[in-house]
């Protein structure tokens, strides 16, 4: 038996949740929630160059990709693979980016199953930003 590192209750070491206050994973000293996340240890401008998150954190939320390449379930960076990603380039399900492939997208130039593009676009339905403003 550990005590519980939120509320000091005494706890089995193999608990999933605290009975007390319903901690995840009482008896670890320290826990940063569910899944995997990898941060490349150089950084370009205060961002990893690699950082893939495949998580949860303890707070519940998904864990947010940020990095010059940013791999995961949601994804920020210069270069994206996601399922929901923002980037330069970016290979995602949705995503808003420069260039994209992409299911749907908006995008400066994409090849997507429904997007909209700014300059050329590719795809299953795919229409000029500058028709649907009705200017071009």
């Amino acid at each position: 038996m550990k005590p519980c590192r939120e509320c000091r209750r005494e706890v089995s070491e193999q608990a999933w949740a605290c009975p007390g206050c319903g901690a995840p994973y009482p008896a670890r000293a320290a826990w940063d929630g569910w899944g995997f996340e990898y941060r490349s240890a150089l950084a370009i401008g205060g961002l990893p160059l690699v950082h893939v998150a495949f998580k949860f954190g303890p707070n519940r939320r998904p864990v947010v990709a940020r990095g010059v390449v940013a791999i995961g379930q949601f994804a920020v960076g210069l270069v994206t693979i996601s399922q929901f990603g923002i980037g330069l380039v970016s290979v995602s399900q949705f995503t808003v980016a420069g260039f994209a492939l992409a299911q749907f997208a908006l995008a400066w130039s994409l090849v997507a199953q429904m997007g909209i593009y700014v300059a050329e676009g590719r795809g299953q339905f795919v229409v000029q930003a500058a028709r649907l403003l009705g200017t071009g």
